[in-house]
């Protein structure tokens, strides 16, 4: 189960083809509709060259979910209380 919540972009009272995932009040990513190649891209504010594409709206989300924890996984020691003089 994602930690993502997901709300749904608007302008102006009017909802788009985007949402905006977040981990608690961080913005992790977005998954919007791209409706010239009919796709979800989804992409994240957390690294630049980060995003993908899936046919469906929940395609595009899980992607994201499973690139997010990949990555998070990467600051895992230096998330996870230890000796601080361990370094």
């Amino acid at each position: 189960m994602s930690r993502i919540r997901w709300e749904q972009d608007q302008v102006a009272g009017v909802p788009l083809n985007r949402h905006v995932g977040f981990v608690g009040p961080i913005e992790v990513g977005s998954v919007a509709y791209d409706g010239s190649n009919r796709f979800w891209i989804w992409s994240t504010p957390l690294q630049e060259d980060a995003w993908g594409y899936g046919p469906t709206e929940q395609a595009a989300k899980a992607a994201l979910d499973a690139w997010l924890a990949s990555w998070l996984g990467h600051f895992r020691s230096f998330l996870q209380p230890g000796d601080p003089g361990s370094a």
